[in-house]
């Protein structure tokens, strides 16, 4: 892509974004702060933790943004007996008696991971692999995988029998964990009208693989003042037990707080935050707005938490 400055590339990005949002909207209906979080995700090489009941358009969303993005798609439905090799790969034999990899479904621009906390610990940790490392490993052999990469992963927060919950440390690797809640009334009455005859919708084409990429760069390199950096880094030490910036209302209420990682993808987040809405440098109102769902899952409650019925959105927004 040719553009006289970043200034000028980062105008091209806004323009993009809006089109992509306009374009997404033509088939999901309200959940304008999921869209924005997973868009964000996406352009900041960050990866998404859906929390939500079923029914709530979690897989449509997710192949909505693939097709508008001009990405390839595909859905893992994770199950108590899903083994690594289905989602990485497998080597074959071939009719000449080699051994041939035959690639899985995590090789994909967009993935979808149903049901993350369903399947054994092994299958969830190649999928980590996968998101952090951007290459799986076969029978000793390195993969690597597509550029853009980007995982969407979804929980049910009911029926926890028989789940493999993440642990902190893995649920670290999300740049977000993000809520859905039930539609608006108005909303779902929409919803229904849509999906409760034959109209289909085409969706165009806004963004492709290389343009993704190209606007991820340049997210990075935005530039961020020390006063911003500063804020986003004693907010996440805020969370700590032990830290000189640690607050009462942590020491009082959490067992564990967030770490660097934290830190990192406050200040990420808050450069794309801002490249949306226009801004060529993020400030500290940037940070806020995307502080919730990248601390939520990165702070452990203690026993007095759960018995004062304190929860992790509450302590956040007092530590904003």
């Amino acid at each position: 892509m040719n553009f006289k400055n970043d200034a000028e590339a980062l105008e091209a990005f806004v323009v993009k974004y809006k089109q992509l949002n306009t374009e997404i909207g033509r088939v999901i209906v309200g959940q304008e702060d999921t869209i924005k979080n997973v868009l964000i995700s996406i352009f900041s090489k960050g990866h998404c933790l859906l929390v939500g009941v079923p029914g709530l358009a979690k897989t449509l969303l997710v192949n909505t943004i693939a097709d508008a993005l001009g990405l390839s798609f595909n859905r893992i439905q994770f199950t108590p007996d899903l083994m690594p090799s289905d989602i990485i790969g497998s080597e074959i034999l071939d009719e000449h008696r080699n051994f041939k990899f035959i690639k899985g479904a995590l090789f994909s621009n967009i993935i979808l991971a149903d049901e993350i906390n369903r399947t054994p610990p092994k299958t969830q940790a190649d999928l980590l692999e996968a998101m952090q490392e951007r290459q799986v490993t076969a029978m000793g052999k390195k993969y690597t995988l597509d550029d853009p990469f980007f995982v969407l992963a979804t929980q049910n927060p009911i029926e926890q029998e028989g789940t493999y919950p993440l642990p902190e440390a893995q649920l670290d690797r999300f740049m977000f964990n993000v809520w859905l809640d039930y539609p608006k009334f108005a909303e779902e009455l929409q919803v229904v009208k849509l999906t409760t005859t034959n109209t289909s919708v085409t969706l165009n084409k806004i963004l492709n693989a290389e343009e993704i990429v190209f606007f991820q760069n340049l997210i990075r390199k935005i530039p961020v003042a020390d006063n911003v950096i500063e804020y986003a880094v004693k907010l996440v030490n805020k969370t700590r037990m032990n830290s000189e910036y640690s607050s009462e209302i942590s020491k009082k209420y959490l067992q564990w707080g967030a770490g660097p990682r934290a830190s990192q993808y406050l200040v990420i987040g808050a450069k794309c935050h801002a490249a949306i809405n226009g801004k060529f440098s993020p400030d500290i109102e940037d940070v806020k707005a995307i502080a919730e769902p990248i601390l939520r899952h990165r702070v452990v409650l203690n026993y007095k938490a759960e018995a004062d019925g304190i929860s992790v959105e509450e302590i956040i927004k007092q530590l904003l």
